[in-house]
């Protein structure tokens, strides 16, 4: 709990001073060299500080300044990132890559930015909308099937299993469950789900989501948890029940946090992604868009199944 609270403080410092420098101008900043806005979901999951990390990068090469964005309040915040977006037109910013909270609540934002001639490049997560240039991300559908295979796996495909989320609403998350529940009613009948919860990725309730999943099912063989926060919250419950190792885990993303779970035997697999191969894919398209260029409108950006085997081979 220490490290995560260490991580937090972190991040929050880091994110203050990118917000400073995100609100000081738009377009016009810098130099002239080319703005662009980043505009995540949060500032507290080390798969943005990933994917900033890739961006700014890839910007300093392209010759283009990436001001990292994201709402105050987290992932529930729908209107502060909409308000976000708005701002982005405002400054006039070049181009956007935004991680949309909400599939659909976002909408209307991110169609006035195309409207208005930015360059929309979505990263890690999709909207209901042709208006954007570029989708750049993980097959979450795929990687979400190979979650189910990878719990069926753990608990010899059959027993009861438990779905902790993060928070409603949001695409790429909403993909990870649907799918994982399809795969698991298509091919494990003798796997059920007795429940689903949302954490809004915060490792807190999520802890508490497990330890309550656990006291309702004694006999609960499994959990699948759909992002980082869920993931780190749910083995912290596990741990702390003393049931690693009888109540299988597998969850998303690849931290600290994470690879100390899958070394205590308490996480059995993790979806890894690649969130700065995302923040780099995200600017090489946003500068071939300003160039005029054509770019693939779906960009796979690419996961590997971490398990004990290999996780000292993951970077």
């Amino acid at each position: 709990m220490k490290k995560i609270v260490l991580l937090v403080v972190c991040v929050f410092a880091l994110a203050g001073m990118v917000w400073a420098a995100g609100a000081q101008g738009g377009a016009g900043a810098s130099g002239g060299n080319v703005k662009i806005a980043l505009i995540t979901m949060d500032y507290q999951d080390e798969h943005w500080l990933k994917l900033y990390g890739g961006a700014k990068d890839e910007g300093d090469k392209l010759g283009a300044d990436v001001n990292w964005m994201a709402p105050q309040m987290g992932k529930r915040d729908v209107a502060s990132q909409m308000q976000l977006i708005e701002d982005a037109i405002t400054r006039q910013y070049a181009a956007i890559l935004l991680a949309p909270l909400d599939a659909n609540a976002l909408v209307p934002a991110i169609e006035k930015a195309y409207d208005a001639g930015i360059k929309v490049v979505l990263v890690d997560s999709g909207a209901n909308t042709q208006k954007r240039h570029t989708l750049i991300g993980t097959d979450n559908g795929a990687a979400a099937r190979l979650a189910a295979d990878e719990l069926a796996k753990a608990i010899n495909n059959a027993g009861k299993v438990a779905v902790i989320n993060a928070q409603p609403g949001a695409g790429t998350t909403m993909t990870r469950e649907n799918e994982f529940k399809a795969q698991i009613a298509a091919k494990y009948p003798a796997i059920q789900i007795v429940g689903t919860q949302y954490s809004d990725g915060d490792p807190v309730k999520a802890l508490n989501q497990a330890t309550d999943f656990m006291t309702a099912n004694p006999d609960l063989a499994g959990i699948y948890a759909c992002n980082e926060g869920a993931t780190v919250g749910a083995g912290q419950g596990v741990q702390q029940a003393g049931k690693a190792g009888r109540v299988a885990l597998v969850g998303w993303d690849w931290t600290a946090n994470t690879l100390k779970l899958v070394q205590d035997g308490v996480l059995n697999a993790s979806m890894v992604q690649n969130p700065r191969q995302m923040g780099v894919l995200g600017v090489q398209a946003a500068m071939d868009l300003l160039a005029g260029k054509s770019v693939n409108p779906n960009v796979d950006s690419g996961v590997i199944v971490a398990t004990k085997a290999n996780a000292s081979t993951i970077q």
